[in-house]
């Protein structure tokens, strides 16, 4: 599993806003997946709310209304957790897909500034799936790490915003 040597990415998040944005494909995995988001979530003391999409295709329009300023028409949340899965089948339909989700949601978070925790499966068979999502006796939970990934980079960026320049990190370094 990939899973090894994971960091903990566990953090304060009180106070933020997520949209945790979900596939409707593979019902056991996503709901795995989801509980291991919603449960990081509610751990980390941020305030979420589930939108379900069709499938992981449509992951990165929701994000983008999710993460877009009120002020602009948009959901205004401070992060998205973006849920899937995507099985490999005998077409070359999985490649499309697969890059076209992780460009969009890419391209969404740099559009917004706003973080996306990438938690969307691309697997080779439904027990790959199964293996990651979090359900009882799975090896790991993606659906954790994604929301792990979003809340740490919210709280981060959020910082990197507020606090600007600091002091270097060597004493004498940039002078």
């Amino acid at each position: 599993m990939s899973g090894a040597g994971a960091p903990n990415l566990a953090v304060d998040a009180s106070g933020l806003r997520v949209a945790v944005i979900a596939g409707s494909w593979h019902d056991e995995v996503m709901g795995g997946l989801i509980r291991g988001a919603h449960e990081t979530i509610v751990r980390a003391g941020a305030e979420h709310t589930l939108f379900r999409v069709a499938g992981a295709f449509e992951l990165a329009l929701a994000a983008q209304a999710a993460l877009t300023p009120a002020e602009h028409g948009g959901g205004g949340f401070d992060a998205a957790v973006c849920l899937g899965v995507i099985i490999r089948g005998g077409t070359p339909h999985f490649e499309y897909i697969s890059n076209s989700v992780t460009d969009g949601l890419t391209r969404v978070q740099l559009d917004t500034g706003r973080p996306v925790g990438f938690g969307v499966l691309t697997t080779d068979d439904e027990q790959q799936a199964l293996d990651r999502a979090g359900l009882p006796g799975s090896p790991e939970s993606k659906g954790r790490e994604a929301a792990e990934a979003a809340l740490q980079s919210a709280v981060t960026v959020r910082r990197i915003r507020t606090e600007g320049p600091t002091m270097p990190l060597v004493p004498g370094a940039g002078a």
